[in-house]
């Protein structure tokens, strides 16, 4: 089946692999039932292209699919009307819902009500008009520094270089099968599992079931060969007892979250494979990856510049980056920034220290707590943390302080603790100035869909719990 030339990169990438993949199986259930041939995902999203002729090109149109099959063919069938998706999780509450859509200015919402596709309607004007010459092919969404709803336009281009870097820098090929429990809505799951369908074919499972074991078992039942996760999950699986076999997953990938090295140390000594960390950002897709085979894990570490990723860093402290690749998208909306992102360039808000073996993460510029006026990295007080006995998780924010500004808070899991002991370990392995003012203990630090820890969120959560003049 052949096409036209069209001006979108990726149809043309999809319509090549179209012609070699064709009756090939695209997508599986978690039991390893097949759901959609290559060839079926192109019928399909011709069949949905007739329900969107009343919208016209250039309109945004949100997309809230799950982690279901169909997100290929709905993707396909928005690209040949000309109209611009805004993938979006499940996680948005009926207010979030309506700011995001009215901030977008969405024609419509897509949504896949039991099994059967349905195109909610808006009432907005054309779309084309917000983008001053050319639509974008695609909004990803962000939160960005604020809790206002922003998003970084891409072109189609733009994430089939991000598809190609990734591809070649994991080594993913045809003959792959990933297991797609990350949210497809969100920048990793979209450019690691998504696209690489696309444009590289490789085969996924799609699954809604994020449960620990029932990923174990799909993985089992499916012999999907990469596994793309958060920390969270290889912490789970290594805590698990009874586990299958599971003898085709040759690659396991985290990302989203810093990799504690006694949670990936102990995956390791459970099921014999070493975790791969793939460090990325919304705006700019993939930016390294640690493609060694060594299960000598460190704290921070993230690999290597991916395939066509090219980094500034200014000394061998930490400090910003400027990442510049063909994958770096073309700016914010509605609100630009262009000292942040544009031109082929994007300066993430992490602290990185490039050394000989490659790149390590040492915290975000917004997680510096200002202790009178002293620069306090919550990254320091964590790491000392995870060496008090007892002690699974620490994640450390600053509250405010009417007399020195910002004061550190550790909020701790573990076992058999106290306040009071973790806060003497501290006392005698950190500085007065970088020790806890407090010690919060809880059962579970709360992680977002995505597997990030969010510290303002938990600052908050802490002060609501907080007795006055605490």
């Amino acid at each position: 089946m052949t096409e036209k030339p069209h001006e979108n990169a990726l149809l043309n990438a999809w319509w090549a692999t179209l012609g070699w993949r064709g009756n090939a199986p695209a997508i599986l259930d978690p039991r390893g039932e097949l759901l959609r041939t290559f060839f079926e995902i192109e019928i399909e999203a011709l069949k949905i292209v007739r329900m969107l002729d009343h919208i016209p090109a250039g309109s945004v149109v949100a997309v809230q699919l799950g982690n279901g099959e169909r997100w290929p063919e709905v993707l396909l069938a928005l690209w040949r009307r000309g109209l611009v998706p805004l993938p979006l999780g499940d996680h948005l509450d009926d207010t979030e819902m309506a700011v995001t859509l009215g901030t977008f200015r969405a024609a419509a919402l897509m949504t896949n009500v039991s099994g059967a596709m349905i195109v909610h309607q808006r009432p907005v004007p054309p779309g084309a008009h917000l983008w001053g010459g050319h639509a974008p092919h695609l909004l990803k969404l962000t939160s960005g520094t604020t809790s206002a709803p922003r998003a970084i336009r891409f072109r189609a281009a733009q994430l089939v270089a991000d598809g190609e870097q990734i591809c070649r820098g994991m080594g993913l090929t045809e003959h792959d099968l990933n297991y797609g429990v990350i949210p497809f809505s969100h920048s990793y799951g979209f450019s690691s599992i998504i696209v690489p369908l696309l444009t590289h074919g490789v085969a996924f499972v799609a699954t809604r079931d994020r449960m620990p074991r029932a990923v174990l078992d799909g993985l089992a039942a499916t012999g999907a060969t990469v596994f793309p996760g958060t920390p969270v999950f290889f912490q789970k699986f290594a805590a698990m007892a009874q586990l299958p076999e599971l003898p085709a997953l040759r690659l396991c990938i985290s990302a989203g979250a810093p990799l504690p090295k006694s949670d990936a140390g102990m995956f390791s000594a459970k099921f014999g494979r070493k975790i791969h960390v793939f460090y990325g950002s919304s705006e700019c897709g993939g930016i390294s990856y640690d493609a060694t085979e060594g299960r000598l894990y460190q704290d921070g570490y993230v690999g290597t510049p991916l395939p066509g990723v090219e980094l500034e860093h200014e000394s061998d402290e930490p400090g910003p980056i400027v990442v510049r690749s063909p994958a770096v998208g073309d700016g914010y909306f509605p609100a630009a920034d262009d000292a942040v992102l544009g031109g082929g360039s994007f300066v993430p808000g992490d602290l990185i220290q490039r050394t000989a073996r490659g790149l390590y993460l040492t915290g975000r510029t917004s997680d510096i707590i200002n202790v009178a006026g002293r620069k306090l990295n919550p990254l320091e007080v964590e790491a000392r943390l995870a060496e008090c006995p007892g002690v699974v998780q620490a994640v450390v924010f600053g509250v405010p302080s009417a007399h020195r500004g910002e004061e550190p808070v550790a909020c701790v899991v573990g076992d058999d603790l106290d306040e009071a002991r973790v806060l003497r370990f501290c006392q005698q392995t950190l500085s007065p100035w970088q020790t806890p003012r407090a010690v919060w203990l809880v059962d579970e630090i709360p992680a977002t869909e995505r597997g990030k820890i969010n510290r303002r969120d938990l600052a908050a959560r802490y002060l609501a719990r907080a007795p006055p003049g605490a």
